[in-house]
């Protein structure tokens, strides 16, 4: 979860560079998009997790 969110932060600081406007639009939008997706891959490792234990608890 912590590489994702990484990785995402170091590709929006990069595109942020490349462009070089003066708002940090790149860094938000990368940033927020790979929270996004670690928490979308919580969620359904979860679901996935939910859905093992269910026929263990008969």
């Amino acid at each position: 979860m912590c590489a994702v969110i990484g990785l995402g932060t170091y590709l929006g600081w990069y595109v942020q560079q490349q462009s070089q406007m003066k708002f940090p639009l790149w860094l938000l939008l990368f940033s927020f998009l790979s929270v996004l997706a670690s928490f979308y891959h919580l969620y359904s490792m979860m679901k996935k997790d939910e859905k093992n234990e269910e026929p263990k608890k008969k």
